[in-house]
This record gives C-alpha cells, structure tokens and sequence, in this order.
C-alpha cells in the first residue's frame, strides 16, 4: 500500500465541531470526512487527479481485517 501524507491543519474550534460531528453522522473519523470534502471539491473543480485512489469504504472495517483474522468457520469448533 501507497504511504499516506500527513498533514498539521489548524482550524477554528467551532469549524472541528462541526466536522466532526458531521463525520460521526456519516461514520467517518473526522480525517476522513476532511479527505471527503476535499475529494469531492476538487473533483467538482475538475481537479481531482485520475491516478487518486478510491477512497476506503465508511464505517470501521471487518473484525477480520482489523486482526488479521477473522472467526472460525461455522463448525470447526468441534472435536474431530
């Protein structure tokens, strides 16, 4: 996977709140819904670059994706 830029942004308390908030109602860390604003801008503007990739999907992803493993198969539970 492509490294990721980090950025420092300073923004006004109330604006924070705000997209915070707005990125909870969307399930998105607040991060995400600022890569989400910003996509969207620049693709409205015709500058989003076509090499961009697709952002990941909203929500926090699968128990198995986050541990690298997921539960077992319905079944092996049992002695053989």
């Amino acid at each position: 996977m492509t490294e990721r830029k980090s950025v420092l942004l300073r923004l006004d308390p109330a604006v924070h709140d705000a997209l915070a908030r707005w990125a909870s109602d969307e399930l998105r860390s607040t991060n995400a819904q600022i890569e989400y604003l910003l996509r969207r801008a620049l693709a409205d503007a015709g500058r989003l670059p076509g090499r961009a990739r697709p952002m990941r999907p909203r929500g926090r992803p699968p128990a198995a994706s986050r541990t690298g493993t997921g539960p077992p198969p319905p079944g092996d539970d049992q002695p053989g």
